[in-house]
């Protein structure tokens, strides 16, 4: 009797341990859900934030941009470009390599000498917060034209250097038509000019320096750098109806200005970024 009613027991015992096996050659690791940084923003993986806007939300690059131009059409890009190999080794070129940085913490005061208040997550999270998550919005907005023209950067044709040596390797297989960096630099400074609008003149025109950073780099054309600064204008009016950008931006108001009226001053040398900045430049 014993001997019987172990016997049957034993094939569910061998159909268990298969079965347990079996799904443990078949189990894939669970990617982590998305999450939030120790900064407060959400991040789909460490370093890579998430945006506000979702992905039907997000203008359409390649619907919205023209071809870049070609042959006779491209003369104001060569024009330009040459205008900007004059700057290597100057100041504004060390600035475009300064502008270049767009990884946290220091990409956060890039606009802190405009905004006349430094920005950090410890003072100012909701502004710090702001600039990341528009940072992903505009980066996403640049994409699908890059991806349909893979039009070809400017040091793959001139040969000459970068203000960014170390990524240039990235870059030679990354498409140039429409620029990324303007476009998040555009955007950044609209949505600091919501922030802080007695500030808003001296901000839009740091976004321009911004996007004429990428021409002084030798990485962008000047063509890429006005449909970038058109992309990231229509990325901040799709902004305008995303309740979670809106409650940050009234937030980040009531920071700057608790900010300004405590006296917290940018740390970085804006005597010198001016003068930088003020130098013949080459996308006007």
């Amino acid at each position: 009797m014993h001997r019987t009613a172990q016997a049957r027991r034993r094939p569910v015992l061998v159909l268990v341990l298969l079965a347990t096996a079996l799904a443990g050659c078949s189990a894939r690791p669970t990617p982590p859900a998305p999450g939030l940084a120790a900064d407060g923003v959400p991040e789909s993986r460490p370093g890579r934030a998430i945006g506000y806007l979702a992905d039907d939300a997000i203008p359409d690059s390649a619907a919205l941009l023209p071809p870049p131009p070609a042959g006779e059409a491209a003369g104001l890009d060569q024009a330009r470009m040459r205008a900007a190999l004059a700057l290597r080794d100057t100041p504004r070129f060390a600035q475009a390599a300064v502008d270049a940085d767009l990884d946290f913490p220091q990409a956060a005061p890039l606009f802190a000498c405009a905004l006349g208040v430094e920005i950090d997550v410890a003072h100012t999270p909701a502004t710090w917060r702001l600039l990341r998550r528009t940072l992903a919005d505009a980066a996403r907005s640049t994409r699908t034209a890059k991806d349909l023209y893979k039009r070809p950067r400017p040091f793959l044709s001139n040969k000459a250097p970068t203000c960014t040596p170390e990524d240039e390797a990235d870059l030679a297989h990354s498409g140039s038509y429409p620029s990324g960096h303007t476009a998040i630099g555009t955007l950044w400074s609209l949505v600091l000019a919501s922030a802080a609008p007695e500030r808003g003149d001296t901000l839009l025109a740091r976004g321009r320096a911004f996007g004429e950073s990428r021409v002084v780099c030798n990485v962008h054309w000047t063509t890429d750098v006005i449909e970038g600064q058109f992309m990231g204008a229509a990325t901040f009016a799709r902004l305008q109806s995303e309740p979670a950008y809106l409650a940050d931006l009234d937030a980040a108001r009531r920071e700057l200005a608790a900010a300004r009226a405590a006296g917290r001053v940018p740390a970085r040398d804006c005597a010198a970024e001016a003068a930088a900045l003020a130098m013949p430049a080459a996308a006007g």
